[in-house]
């Protein structure tokens, strides 16, 4: 999850070498954690203008103030702080000012809301004197990438210079989304095979329920999710429906070959950022790059600048949903933990529809216009959630991870439930508010989205 991968300087030997790296994320069973990772979108709340870095309502304050109210630890970069850490949690800063929790591994989701909710207090009672106002939607309401503010971060720098190059929507994704996405744990190889491939089919679905990304620039965009579909032109080779999870050979070994042939963005000696992208991590294995060879630590990092649905380090980060209201956040977590850590669960899910790459891939576009009026492979995407929802209810149930008076996880589904029963995406609902009682009212969008 979050802050255990195991890397170091050590240097890369082989390519047996990294995918020893992979192998060594395994688990039991009994030592399987879940991990959340959730961003909001900024802005001051009597003004409605960008949170920048810098000044006395900025997010540099900000950081500090968490750090000097909470004991949470500042991490650096050229002077500047970027980002807290304490225990396995950190709290990170994204390239357009978005905030992000990055949780610890959790054994249940009982503890993971607890942990949310706390991290929400505490940033509540540090932004409120500074007007800093924080929004649970998918993308910024209001203003537009050149309008949003850049995080003094060497790697956002670099990142924003090179994906222009690959594709049209690379900037907004950077400045302008924000997500929540859950790190799961595998035993084996075959288990994580098993759990990639079932999560990449169902990961349309989720992203269905969770769309939350239909106003943007302050109006309607014309999508339920225009964050995923920022994706969808970032750069083809990083990102996408990862086609080789379905292919015979894939295990570990296939997914190093994959990203060993993805171009680099950075490497980092001393922490320094130097731009590496004219050449794939394989040609950095082979012939170095001046005098540096390759570390386990710069393959942990360049795993980090791939952005797959679904993606493999120590442990597999499932990345489809936008960032939604408190309720439905600890949702999510949930909802994965009974798909893929319940065996009967898994199963019924990865059969639940029968779909190639490319009515999997036409699934996600159509969720980013549609939501969840879409269909996928010929079936509508509202009834696929609401059998996939009662899966992982059952999946919850048979883990059987009670908490204060509760036998089981299962009730952290009831948001989606509820949202199922509005048959709606929530970015469909805020889109018929914003055009209808709302009165296309900035004020009332703010205090509906705010956490």
């Amino acid at each position: 999850m979050s802050g255990t991968t195991k890397s170091s300087p050590q240097p890369v030997e082989s390519i047996d070498d990294l995918v020893a790296f992979l192998r060594a994320g395994e688990k039991p069973p009994e030592r399987w954690r879940v991990g959340t990772e959730h961003e909001k979108i900024g802005l001051h709340g009597n003004d409605r203008s960008p949170i920048e870095y810098a000044g006395d309502r900025g997010i540099r304050v900000l950081l500090e103030r968490i750090a000097d109210r909470a004991g949470w630890e500042p991490i650096f970069e050229d002077g500047n702080i970027i980002a807290l850490q304490c225990g396995g949690a950190s709290i990170t800063l994204e390239p357009g000012g978005q905030l992000e929790l990055s949780g610890a591994p959790l054994r249940t989701i009982f503890e993971t809301c607890a942990e949310f909710h706390t991290h929400l207090e505490l940033v509540r009672s540090v932004s409120e004197p500074l007007d800093i106002v924080w929004l649970g939607l998918g993308m910024h309401p209001i203003h537009s990438v050149g309008e949003l503010p850049r995080m003094p971060k060497e790697r956002y720098r670099i990142m924003r210079r090179y994906l222009p190059t690959r594709g049209s929507r690379g900037l907004i994704m950077m400045f302008a989304t924000a997500t929540v996405q859950a790190n799961l744990d595998y035993a084996s190889e075959t288990d994580m095979v098993d759990k990639v491939r079932t999560a990449l089919v169902i990961s349309p679905i989720v992203s269905a329920i969770f769309a939350n990304s239909s106003l943007s620039d302050g109006k309607a965009n014309g999508f339920v999710s225009r964050r995923m579909h920022a994706w969808t032109d970032t750069d083809p080779d990083r990102c996408g429906m990862l086609p080789i999870a379905f292919e015979a050979d894939f295990g570990y070994r296939r997914y190093v070959e994959w990203a060993l042939d993805v171009p680099m963005f950075f490497l980092v000696r001393e922490g320094r950022y130097a731009p590496a992208h004219d050449m794939t991590f394989r040609q950095f294995l082979e012939r170095g790059h001046g005098k540096e060879r390759a570390t386990l630590e710069d393959f942990d990092r360049h795993l980090t600048t791939l952005f797959p649905e679904v993606r493999v380090k120590q442990f597999i980060e499932v990345r489809g949903a936008d960032a939604v209201p408190p309720g439905l956040t600890c949702s999510l977590p949930a909802l994965w933990k009974g798909i893929l850590y319940d065996a009967t669960a898994r199963a019924a899910a990865a059969s639940l529809i029968d779909a190639n790459q490319a009515e999997r891939e036409a699934a996600l576009e159509a969720v980013s216009r549609h939501g969840m009026a879409a269909s996928y492979a010929g079936r509508p995407i509202l009834g696929l959630a609401r059998e996939l929802v009662e899966i992982a209810r059952g999946g919850l149930e048979r883990i059987g991870h009670a908490g204060p008076d509760a036998p089981d996880e299962s009730a952290f589904l009831d948001p989606i439930f509820a949202q199922l029963a509005l048959a709606k995406s929530p970015g469909q609902v805020v889109l018929e508010c914003w055009e209808g009682e709302w009165e296309r009212s900035l004020e009332r969008l703010i205090e509906y989205a705010r956490y």
